[in-house]
């Protein structure tokens, strides 16, 4: 039986908790003693940043020595400023580090990893919005601003909120094979897993948002349905009623982004969705309008570092 432990604080991502422990309580259901999940801090209790208070257990009275997986958790600013000056929380997870199977963190709980010395010469992930923060603060870290999760011996971080569910699915995987970790995923109605060198960032979502007060929303939900389509420029523009010149600038002025870089990377998405369904490199270039392979793995191993092939194969892995 693997000990899991989740270091919790006052104003706590909620999620940062539930979701891990949920994947490992699954875990423990489909292999019966497989892991025991503790929720520590330094007492009795922990308020969460939405004002949902967690009983706890207190860290100094878990031995250190019988902690296989420790995964600090996220929060508010004010709490992580708090518990990176609690010496005797820092202590306990220094001595947890020194033995432990594997420990790490989940979201912004980066920022008290690498504060207290446990992540140094290594390449970590954190909340998007923390990377540049977390990179300037501890140099000795190699800060990986775009990753779900990294994976660095034994250290193991995750990027913001749902990525813990990932990496903790990940550590599962690496414990009990690919079936038992998909089983889980299916069991809490996750759309699919990803995998840790997919990006943080989705093009549809920033464009919604960026779009919505620039008149381009429409559009975009109408591209997301024509990806298979060529959606020259010209078809664009005359789809909101404006010449080429004037469409192609105040598109990009609306989501950072020209309407053909943003065209390629709503099919990189979608391609990469078809391949976690379990659909072959060439099917899926045909599918998000790549026309080619050959085209479609030029693109994919510019943005992924990696290709639709390899990538495929990852996927056919964990289905199975």
């Amino acid at each position: 039986m693997r000990h899991v432990v989740l270091l919790a604080f006052d104003g706590i991502q909620l999620l940062d908790v539930a979701g891990p422990a949920s994947v490992f309580g699954a875990a423990a259901e489909a292999v019966a003693g497989s892991y025991r999940i503790t929720v520590a801090a330094s007492g009795s209790e922990v308020r969460s940043s939405c004002g949902a208070t967690l009983k706890t257990c207190l860290a100094g009275d878990i031995d250190p020595a019988g902690v296989d997986l420790l995964l600090i958790t996220g929060g508010d600013t004010a709490g992580l400023r708090a518990t990176v000056r609690n010496t005797g929380l820092r202590n306990w997870a220094v001595a947890v580090a020194a033995t432990a199977e594997r420990y790490g963190s989940i979201c912004t709980g980066a920022f008290l990893l690498a504060a207290w010395g446990l992540a140094d010469g290594r390449r970590v992930a954190t909340h998007w919005q923390g990377s540049t923060e977390l990179a300037r603060r501890h140099p000795k870290l190699s800060v990986d601003t775009d990753a779900l999760y990294v994976e660095d011996g034994r250290v193991w971080t995750s990027a913001g909120v749902t990525t813990g569910i990932d990496m903790s699915l990940a550590l599962v995987e690496r414990d009990h094979g690919a079936a038992i970790a998909t089983a889980i995923a299916r069991r809490l109605v996750l759309h699919g897993r990803r995998s840790g060198h997919q990006s943080q960032f989705s093009a549809l979502l920033e464009a919604q948002s960026a779009a919505l007060d620039s008149g381009y929303a429409a559009l975009i939900d109408w591209m997301q349905d024509q990806l298979a389509e060529p959606l020259e420029i010209e078809v664009l523009a005359a789809r909101v009623n404006q010449s080429v010149r004037n469409f192609h600038r105040r598109f990009a002025e609306a989501t950072g982004q020209t309407p053909a870089a943003f065209v390629t990377r709503l099919r990189l998405d979608h391609a990469r969705a078809l391949l976690d369904a379990g659909l072959t490199p060439q099917r899926a270039a045909a599918d998000s309008g790549f026309g080619s392979s050959e085209r479609l793995a030029r693109a994919f191993g510019k943005t992924f570092g990696i290709s639709p092939a390899a990538y495929a194969a990852v996927a056919v892995r964990k289905a199975t």
